[in-house]
């Protein structure tokens, strides 16, 4: 048993599964995997993902509310 995972329970993914679900291009996902944001595993010419760590992932890309302000305009109020 790895972190509090047996082998067994572990359900694979392949990488257009884990793009899809993550609503992303296979392009995109090998960015996310070769940039260590998100563990793969190689077997053979194979590249499969662990389904619980790409939900351990969705959530760490979760955005706290109050951190998108940069993102909108704020509204000037013009009292002259």
């Amino acid at each position: 048993m790895i972190d509090g995972v047996s082998a067994t329970d572990i359900t694979w993914l392949s990488t257009a599964e884990t793009a899809k679900r993550l609503g992303v291009t296979p392009r995109t996902l090998y960015r996310f995997i070769d940039e260590g944001q998100l563990p793969a595993y190689r077997f053979g010419r194979v590249i499969r993902l662990k389904a619980h760590e790409v939900d351990d992932f969705i959530e760490s890309c979760r955005i706290e509310p109050g951190t998108l302000e940069h993102l909108y305009p704020e509204t000037a109020s013009t009292s002259d």
